[in-house]
């Protein structure tokens, strides 16, 4: 308290702060998808056989993607296409370049009634922040 008097501005920022982290939290929990670590995605593919969605244009996907991930671009994502409605019930995983794009796509999907709706955090750049390989080209 003796803090606080002394220094109203700097408790008013840790207020202020505060305020924030919590809101961000409570946010993740409504937003219908949950934000993998490139570590968690691993195991979520080895073990759960998730389905990595990579967001990226085609030229940025055929320099490196993640192993197995199939490539469709923003533009032409749909929810309701039949690759994609085969895996309602399988982990979903989107991948963008920094984990931004993917964000707006997992609503989609979780509006479309996918139940294990999943976005990599910082995306394929974080991914390679991580030192995990890549795969070139289509395949």
């Amino acid at each position: 308290m003796a803090f606080a008097g002394r220094n109203p501005v700097l408790s008013l920022a840790l207020a202020g702060l505060t305020l924030a982290l919590i809101l961000n939290e409570v946010s993740s929990l409504f937003r219908g998808y949950k934000a993998l670590r490139p570590a968690e995605l691993t195991g979520l593919i080895n073990r759960d056989n998730a389905l990595v969605v990579d967001l990226r244009p085609f030229a940025d996907f055929d320099k490196g993607h993640i192993a197995g991930a199939k490539n469709v671009l923003m533009t032409q994502f749909d929810p309701e296409n039949a690759q994609l409605k085969t895996a309602k019930s399988l982990p979903v995983v989107l991948v963008c370049k920094t984990g931004q794009s993917a964000g707006a796509a997992a609503k989609r999907l979780n509006k479309a009634g996918f139940e294990k709706v999943y976005v990599l955090d910082g995306g394929i750049t974080a991914w390679q922040q991580a030192d995990l390989p890549l795969v070139k080209g289509r395949g």
